[in-house]
């Protein structure tokens, strides 16, 4: 199975990279400019000098402040790209697996959202992701779209290194209580993404559709930290007294969803999937860093 990444430095796509090898598979990961979302031209070339199996769409433009100001760039490349290459993969009869994301859901449900809760997305981010879910499903109708939350990884920009490079200089840090997800840890998402490849490839019945795929367990960003910093400590990482603050106490450019649950039993029930806890991702992350001496 061969398979064709869009996105070559995000999170995901760096973890589908450095995994696709163990399990023996031919994967290229293309960003710009081999492949540039906001230059629907250069999509068609790209796919048939790779002829990959199956596309996955982890390119995504993620700064979510940043969005608030800069609505153009963050629906160019979330929406109109990703509808882009759904179709030039349709011209080519090709599945599409695109990542999404929580923030399409506004949070003021009590409970998990599954996939057919209503969406409302609060901010230009998650108002970007939805439009290009839309236009994923409009343009080709073998999609598997896979709403995520809370990624973080050893590598990249993410909460997890966030936190650690603060506790270098910090002896106390306040960090938010009252919003609630699921964190998901890269490397696991990408291990599932391949699974749901392997089904696709391998099943006469294809269960196309919305799946949300995150990791077990919920947490607000200060249990998340908490475990951070916990785990860390075994290292001999600083470990800085936690404050918990609300929403209202950190104001940020773009509202975040009180709740952003996600809901997984579809693509268990669908795939026989279901991600690890997010502890025994966060222990594997902070494991990771420490032996590359990410942790003082």
């Amino acid at each position: 199975m061969k398979l064709l990444v869009a996105g070559r430095n995000g999170q995901v796509a760096r973890s589908l990279a450095e995994r696709a090898a163990a399990r023996g598979l031919d994967l290229v990961a293309l960003g710009r400019p081999d492949l540039d979302l906001t230059e629907p031209a250069g999509i068609a070339p790209a796919l048939q000098r790779d002829r990959p199996d199956i596309v996955v769409n982890a390119a995504a433009y993620t700064a979510v402040d940043t969005a608030e100001s800069d609505s153009e760039a963050a629906f160019a490349i979330n929406a109109d790209g990703a509808g882009a290459l759904a179709a030039q993969c349709a011209e080519l009869d090709i599945p599409i697996i695109h990542i999404s994301t929580d923030y399409v859901f506004d949070g003021g449900k009590q409970a998990a959202y599954v996939e057919t809760d209503p969406v409302d997305p609060l901010g230009v981010y998650g108002q970007s992701k939805l439009a290009g879910e839309r236009a994923v499903i409009a343009a080709n109708p073998r999609h598997i779209v896979l709403r995520t939350a809370w990624v973080y990884s050893p590598f990249g920009h993410n909460f997890v290194r966030t936190m650690l490079r603060l506790a270098e200089t910090r002896d106390e840090l306040g960090v938010v209580a009252d919003q609630t997800g699921n964190p998901t840890y890269a490397p696991q998402l990408a291990a599932a993404i391949f699974d749901i490849a392997a089904a696709l490839r391998r099943d006469r019945e294809r269960r196309w559709g919305i799946y949300h795929a995150a990791g077990t367990g919920d947490a607000t960003w200060y249990d998340f930290a908490s475990e951070i910093f916990a785990r860390s400590a075994e290292h001999g990482g600083r470990r800085p007294r936690l404050r918990a603050i609300t929403t209202a106490d950190y104001p940020t450019p773009a509202p975040r969803p009180a709740n952003s649950r996600l809901d997984c039993r579809k693509l268990a029930q669908a795939f026989g999937i279901t991600l690890p806890h997010w502890r025994d991702g966060v222990r594997d992350c902070i494991d990771r860093l420490a032996r590359h001496h990410a942790i003082n």
